[in-house]
């Protein structure tokens, strides 16, 4: 018999004033760490033209401080999920969410790539943090009935976080048509906006409270000795060992989709709008903030695609399970990102970018309501960020992956038009971009293969020891 469905009864009418206390705590710290996110992504192109040599190759460094970042990223999903499970999910929530506020706002004041490359590590530790923690809190605290359809609509509001990156991205795109910033700067102004989370913590430190089936359960352990965040725990029991290995892979081939191919999306629009523009005539200066312009709408447009996916996703996987949503959601993820790629062209295909999020990041729904259902209570945050940040560490090589391959692509498609006008060599190395982007595509099948040794949980309560 079900437990994700009470008939008749909607899963909101199911709380109460302190569940949704803790929902909208951990939607917001969630919606935070998701603009932030998407600040670094928006700002990126401007940020390494701003800190590179002109001789270097931007496309391959915004790949490689992506690397980096996701590799902070990684550690800290590591290092707080575990840290939840043995101190609290609230405590730990409010120090992620500080680190990665401060940091962001540090790297405005980078000097050089190497410096940028730091803060964004930092940074990446803590909003590494957040997801596992968010999650762990979330599927703890609210009634068993409401939880699934809650952590899919908790996942589905990270597009609020980052359309308003769109939304600031324009915003400031504006303020340098009218001379009040300058065009170098732009950058600057997106991270220190993405500091302003910081505020939250004061919410969540003061008012939030530790779920009470982990303050029973920690209790209890403190007297039979049963290990908390533990990952010799983790891995020493064949069943969880089992759901770690087969999370993490399932969760790699979602995160290299949307970092290492999905959120390169502002590189390709920023492409084709300066060389539509240039083509029009339109005037140097005017390029640049009509190109953030244009980036920040698509990214508006990619992210209400993604929430709409995501509140599918959540309502498919609830209708027929889990790991058929996740097979083809997986497949229309890797269909609609090659259509992208190949196909986006001028303003008016700015639609395909809606797909795109549409089809890749309604995965990550079913990441927030299927992970929970893979661990018990006392290693929940642990496993939850395992899987989901861990895969990092290898989801780090698709951002460093696709630069390579383009700088690989672009070198061939240069010396194979020696000569030519600079237009055609510039159209060669943004084919190269393209091709690279779709040949890592594939990697959305090895999310399907990992499904092989994962259970279905479709209707189950939480797991437990």
């Amino acid at each position: 018999m079900s437990t994700n469905s009470t008939p008749g009864v909607p899963w909101y009418r199911l709380l109460n004033k302190h569940h949704w206390f803790v929902l909208t705590i951990a939607t917001m710290a969630w919606v935070f760490d998701c603009l932030d996110q998407q600040l670094f992504i928006l700002a990126r192109p401007a940020a390494m033209a701003a800190l590179l040599p002109a001789d270097w190759n931007a496309k391959e460094f915004a790949g490689y401080a992506t690397s980096i970042f996701m590799v902070g990223w990684a550690t800290g999903g590591l290092l707080f999920g575990s840290l939840g499970d043995r101190y609290g999910r609230a405590k730990m929530l409010t120090l992620t969410v500080l680190i990665y506020s401060i940091c962001t706002g540090l790297s405005a004041f980078s000097q050089d790539f190497l410096q940028f490359a730091l803060y964004r590590f930092i940074t990446g530790l803590g909003v590494g943090g957040v997801f596992g923690l968010a999650v762990a809190l979330v599927a703890d605290s609210l009634p068993e009935q409401a939880r699934s359809k809650a952590l899919g609509t908790l996942q589905a509001m990270s597009a609020i976080g980052n359309i308003t990156a769109g939304l600031c991205s324009i915003y400031v795109a504006s303020l340098v048509d009218s001379g009040t910033i300058k065009g170098g700067d732009s950058w600057k102004y997106l991270f220190w906006i993405g500091a302003l989370p910081a505020f939250l913590c004061v919410f969540i430190a003061v008012r939030l409270k530790e779920p009470e089936k982990w303050v029973k359960a920690k209790a209890e352990g403190k007297i039979t000795g049963v290990k908390f965040g533990s990952y010799a725990s983790l891995f020493s029991h064949p069943r969880w060992k089992r759901h770690a290995l087969g999370g993490m892979l399932l969760c790699i081939s979602g995160v290299i989709g949307v970092w290492g191919i999905g959120f390169f999306a502002p590189e390709l629009v920023g492409s084709v709008m300066a060389r539509s523009l240039k083509e029009a005539g339109v005037a140097g200066p005017q390029i640049a903030s009509e190109t953030a312009k244009w980036t920040g709408i698509n990214g508006i447009v990619q992210n209400v695609g993604a929430f709409l996916g995501m509140i599918s996703f959540t309502w498919l996987a609830q209708g027929i399970g889990r790991k058929k949503a996740f097979v083809l959601g997986s497949i229309a993820a890797a269909a609609a990102t090659i259509f992208y790629f190949q196909c986006f062209n001028s303003k008016s295909d700015i639609w395909m970018s809606g797909v795109m999020g549409f089809c890749q990041l309604g995965l990550f729904a079913g990441f927030s309501m299927y992970l929970p259902e893979l661990f018990p209570l006392r290693l929940r945050s642990t496993g939850i960020s395992f899987c989901y940040n861990v895969g990092r560490f290898l989801a780090a090589l698709g951002p460093w992956t696709l630069g390579y391959l383009t700088k690989h692509l672009s070198d061939k498609a240069a010396a194979a038009n020696v000569g030519a006008a600079d237009t055609v060599i510039t159209a060669a190395k943004l084919g190269a971009f393209r091709e690279a982007a779709c040949w890592m595509c594939f990697i959305y099948f090895v999310g399907i293969i990992a499904l092989k040794w994962l259970p279905e949980t479709k209707g189950q309560p939480l797991p437990e020891d």
